[in-house]
């Protein structure tokens, strides 16, 4: 089986501390991470060294969902993340690393992610569309300044 590595980059204007709070609460993940179209449910989530998750994405318009789950590998708060993914379609197989990385900046928090292992059955477009959708709307969800 064939993978590609997909790498992304962004600067937010928001703390590496929001940021990294925006990928291990479940209700956050569930509002960012599914791409336009999908809404998100968390199945379970333990957000830390050796925990797992399980989440799942719904296309809004067709109903067809799919799950997929990990392993949290490494965690250093408000800086690294590395779990793996596995979807549970056996169409997609294998298991995908996901990095990210997080620096503070003089104006936010750029963030580096990075998926290995992708199948290649997923084309590499489509992975990076998605990922665009879901970092828009992340930016969305940690930028905003809400006062109470």
């Amino acid at each position: 089986m064939t993978t590609h590595t997909i790498k992304l980059y962004r600067v937010l204007r928001s703390s590496p501390e929001r940021v990294y709070r925006a990928f291990i609460d479940p209700a956050a993940m569930c509002k960012w991470l599914p791409p336009c179209g999908f809404t998100g449910t968390m199945h379970h989530m333990e957000a830390k060294v050796g925990g797992t998750f399980k989440m799942s994405f719904t296309n809004f318009t067709t109903q067809k969902g799919m799950s997929f789950g990990g392993e949290y590998l490494e965690m250093i708060p408000n800086e690294k993340l590395r779990y793996t993914d596995q979807f549970d379609d056996p169409n997609l197989p294998g298991v995908i690393t996901v990095t990210v990385l997080l620096k503070e900046v003089f104006c936010g928090t750029e963030v580096n992610i990075t998926q290995e292992g992708v199948p290649s059955v997923i084309p590499a477009e489509a992975c990076y569309m998605g990922w665009q959708e879901s970092l828009m709307q992340l930016a969305q969800l940690v930028e905003a300044e809400i006062k109470e």
